[in-house]
């Protein structure tokens, strides 16, 4: 007589949660404040290039030897990398997943859907398309030196930042990208304080009021800079 070895697995809650919608839209959530906080931060970082090229340059080198002698050289840089690719994935693929199912319970689900309601929903995925294309270019141009325009120089970063915005597709490509990057964090803050229960009655307004600073603020903190090398301020 065989014996029956199958055992009774049930699922763990980790899957379960993930597999749920309201799972996938925490994990996009808890994803989108990651990169939220990097942007104010790289923002912030940015803006020291209207200091020179001394200042900017030696913030770049600060960079790569934070932590140090407790952290090796550019190991606290990679990690912050590393938790950038996740949070960029698990914001994508649970991205993917809810618009699929989106898709397939629209002819139930969206027959009385309003126009801003579409709107949103519109903008926020291909705002998500942009940006991922956006960073393939921006690695490849200023951390890589691949698509580099004028020849990329190794820890010169104020040079190969006026190089870029010297060009006019890179004015265009990175202003295009930033645009659709307000426009993104204006929804998604906004949907990530509703998922994450922050919402209410008496907060709603004071959380629309800080999606629309924190998209304003970064649009222009941004721009400025591609703005500053096109006008000469920055050169």
């Amino acid at each position: 007589m065989a014996l029956d070895t199958r055992t009774d697995r049930r699922p763990s809650f980790a899957a379960l949660m993930w597999r749920s919608t309201v799972g996938k839209k925490t994990v996009m959530a808890v994803s989108g404040l990651v990169m939220l906080l990097y942007l104010v931060v790289h923002m912030l970082g940015n803006l020291k290039i209207f200091f020179g090229p001394d200042t900017f340059d030696h913030y770049a080198h600060w960079l790569r030897v934070v932590g140090e002698p407790f952290m090796h050289k550019e190991w606290t840089l990679w990690l912050v990398r590393v938790v950038l690719v996740a949070a960029v994935v698990a914001h994508a693929v649970s991205a993917y997943q809810l618009s699929r199912r989106d898709l397939r319970a629209r002819p139930d689900k969206y027959a009385h859907r309003t126009a801003r309601a579409s709107y949103a929903t519109r903008t926020m995925r291909w705002g998500g398309i942009i940006l991922g294309l956006f960073l393939v270019w921006h690695v490849l141009d200023l951390t890589t030196g691949t698509a580099h325009p004028g020849g990329f120089q190794e820890g010169h970063p104020y040079r190969n930042v006026v190089d870029t915005f010297s060009t006019w597709y890179g004015n265009v490509v990175y202003i295009a990208a930033v645009l659709a990057l307000g426009l993104h964090v204006r929804h998604g803050f906004w949907s990530a304080a509703q998922t994450l229960g922050v919402g209410s009655r008496t907060r709603d307004r004071l959380l629309r009021t800080t999606a629309d600073a924190l998209a304003l603020v970064l649009t222009v903190g941004f721009v400025s800079v591609p703005v500053a090398v096109m006008t000469e301020v920055v050169s």
